[in-house]
């Protein structure tokens, strides 16, 4: 069975809709055949390639033989189990002893000032660190330069986005007794609200896996009892799966399906967003489970220019307000001019100041300009509200927030 070509038959549509996912082509795509013949990995377990680092490091550092591997890492994240584990990444786990340590002295700072808000847990379910990429190189630039000189972290990276890839780290640790997630996709297309993922066009949803890979370093030992992310193996080949997530039927699917591979300190992971995934439920009562999860992003993804949206709002705001309301200009043509202004996406931003509350993705500027003008927000308030949310999305002075 060609899955792809079965599911597209099946589905084909110009638009998905959460009302009009199936759950039998979902299964279907999950038990289909496909998937890369894999001559590099060690072994597979519940259907997830395992490849030993320490028996492939002639392979990826050989030019011929490198992108053999690099291939079949990209098959598998688009047509097979849509995961694979590289065991013993890192060899030499002294470095991810010593970011640990970096991290834990972060988390006790940020504690002070209450818990994080999260995609997919509570604020104070665990314990989040938001861009801890940069706070790790202004901190402790050493230890960084250890730990990012992994090979095999942008080895994964490079096959599935190519070279010119943009890394991004969150720290996440979940103390025992932290609970399991609901299972989801992951970002761009998974931190849309349904109604607003179903608002773009099918090829859209393919697009979207093709932008980011997802990986986790663990940083302990991650027996099952731990809570290891669950996973669904080739879960990423259904096509509408970015609506159909949040389905009571899908994720009773997945709670009855899912898979869970126990992982050792210096052990990574490396999965398509696009495959339905949970963090597990901590069921021990001595094990913090930290991991540090690699958001890894293609430079596709960026625009030719850099354009100051900030100040143009401001200077189109009372425009665009008098002629509304003068009745000189229409609600379609309010969307259409101030959709060619405003900054339309809400990231990248900083997690820090600008937290997911209330839904999976901040206020964009877009969104809080058509707010604005559905209000009738003088435009001297509306300026200060840009220059608020233009300050919520800049980066932090670390080094400042360190000697606090």
């Amino acid at each position: 069975m060609d899955y792809q070509r079965d599911d597209y038959r099946a589905e084909q549509a110009d638009w998905y809709r959460e009302s009009e996912c199936s759950l039998g082509h979902f299964v279907a795509a999950l038990r289909a055949d496909g998937g890369p013949a894999l001559r590099y990995a060690s072994k597979t377990v519940e259907g997830i390639p395992v490849y030993e680092c320490e028996d492939l490091d002639a392979v990826v550092s050989a030019h011929g033989t490198r992108s053999h591997l690099l291939a079949e890492w990209a098959g598998v994240l688009r047509d097979g189990a849509g995961i694979f584990v590289l065991r013993r990444a890192f060899a030499d786990i002294g470095c991810i002893d010593e970011a640990t340590a970096v991290f834990e002295s972060i988390i006790k700072r940020e504690r002070k000032s209450g818990g994080k808000a999260d995609h997919f847990a509570n604020a104070g379910a665990n314990d989040r660190i938001w861009n801890a990429q940069e706070k790790l190189c202004v901190m402790a630039p050493d230890v960084f330069a250890r730990y990012f000189s992994n090979h095999w972290l942008p080895a994964a990276a490079e096959a599935w986005l190519g070279p010119c890839f943009q890394v991004t780290s969150q720290v996440n640790v979940v103390r025992p007794g932290g609970q399991a997630q609901q299972a989801h996709r992951d970002y761009h297309l998974g931190f849309q609200a349904s109604e607003v993922a179903a608002s773009f066009p099918a090829h859209v949803h393919q697009m979207s896996a093709f932008l980011t890979l997802q990986g986790a370093v663990a940083h302990s030992d991650m027996p099952i009892e731990s809570g290891p992310t669950k996973v669904l193996p080739y879960s990423q080949r259904y096509a509408r799966g970015y609506v159909a997530w949040r389905r009571a039927d899908f994720r009773e699917y997945f709670e009855n399906n899912f898979v869970q591979l126990p992982l050792a300190k210096g052990d990574a992971v490396f999965f398509n967003p696009a495959l339905f995934h949970a963090a597990g439920s901590n069921r021990t009562s001595d094990i913090q489970r930290m991991a540090n999860l690699l958001q890894i992003s293609s430079a596709y993804g960026r625009a030719m220019e850099v354009v100051n949206r900030t100040r143009m709002s401001e200077k189109l705001y009372p425009v665009i307000r008098d002629r509304l309301t003068g009745g000189n200009m229409t609600e379609l043509e309010v969307l259409s001019v101030v959709s060619s202004c405003a900054e339309g996406y809400s990231f990248p931003t900083n997690l820090d100041r600008d937290p997911p509350v209330g839904g999976l993705a901040p206020e964009s500027q877009r969104q809080m300009m058509l707010r604005a003008l559905r209000e009738d927000w003088e435009p001297a308030v509306f300026a200060q509200a840009l220059l608020t949310h233009a300050w919520r999305r800049a980066p932090d002075d670390i080094e400042k927030l360190i000697d606090n």
